[in-house]
């Protein structure tokens, strides 16, 4: 559970009454390497939580499997400067893996941390042609609130991101959490992948802004919509727009706005506060 990955700390708290002693529960943020036939790709600073999933997804939304039949073996190995995520891939997707191939140490607030060119940076994405599935206005509107009811490392801290997974008429009904908002997505793409749950059936619901390469995650996944608590970037909007993705942002009580492809949402009036 979540309390095998916080720590309690003790701090100073300063506050217009005074200076009063505090200890705080923050989240455990190790580093975590993706090796693959051998290969480092990434090691990312991540909460040590869903490991496998992580690496699932990883695997998956950064193109290095399409599948994870792709996948013949792995293992998660943990040391004591952190965990590595080792998988053995099917000789077939070993060129892909070199396409991919990255070399980095990434913070968790970069995505693209390493890509050795700029154009792996603003790369081919598969393009969603499906207006399907739709959603109501409830379904949308009530979206981040159900991912934050499922988010208890965040209670505990405050300090982490969540990314869930929503089914219209369902509500969030998977949801991962990671110090990083990419990892978080991650976790939930291998999750969903892993439980065979196919993303196209659903749309994924974020706590964080909607930058470029979390839209790149989504249309790799699959994944017609994408739900955020907070703003996009121009970029990801444009990018959204072409892939075929619908695009909500400023999820929050009860109302939010749509940026792509609003044709997803069904509202009526009755459905408007």
């Amino acid at each position: 559970m979540a309390h095998e990955h916080v720590e309690s700390l003790n701090g100073v708290s300063f506050q217009a009454e005074g200076i009063f002693p505090v200890r705080r529960t923050l989240p455990q943020e190790v580093p975590v390497a993706m090796v693959y036939d051998g290969t480092t790709l990434a090691v990312m600073m991540a909460s040590p939580q869903d490991v496998l999933d992580f690496a699932y997804g990883f695997a998956l939304s950064e193109g290095i499997v399409s599948s994870l039949e792709q996948i013949e073996r792995h293992e998660i190995a943990s040391h004591t400067l952190g965990i590595e995520a080792r998988f053995w891939l099917r000789e077939d997707r070993r060129d892909a893996l070199k396409r991919r191939r990255r070399t980095m140490a990434g913070p968790v607030g970069c995505g693209l941390c390493g890509i050795e060119s700029l154009e792996q940076a603003v790369r081919k994405l598969p393009v969603i042609q499906s207006t399907e599935p739709t959603f109501s206005h409830l379904d949308i509107a009530t979206a981040t609130d159900s991912l934050s009811r499922q988010q208890p490392l965040y209670r505990l801290t405050g300090a982490t991101h969540g990314a869930g997974f929503m089914r219209p008429g369902e509500g969030v009904i998977l949801v991962r959490e990671d110090v990083g908002r990419h990892n978080a997505l991650d976790k939930v793409i291998g999750a969903l992948a892993s439980e065979k749950i196919q993303a196209s059936t659903g749309a994924l619901v974020l706590t964080s802004r909607l930058s470029v390469e979390l839209v790149q995650k989504c249309a790799m996944a699959g994944c017609s919509t994408l739900i955020a608590v907070s703003a996009p970037t121009a970029h990801a909007q444009q990018i959204a727009q072409t892939v075929g993705i619908t695009l909500v942002a400023f999820a929050r009580g009860g109302g939010f706005d749509v940026y792509s492809h609003p044709d997803r949402i069904k509202v009526e009036l009755r459905d408007v506060p």
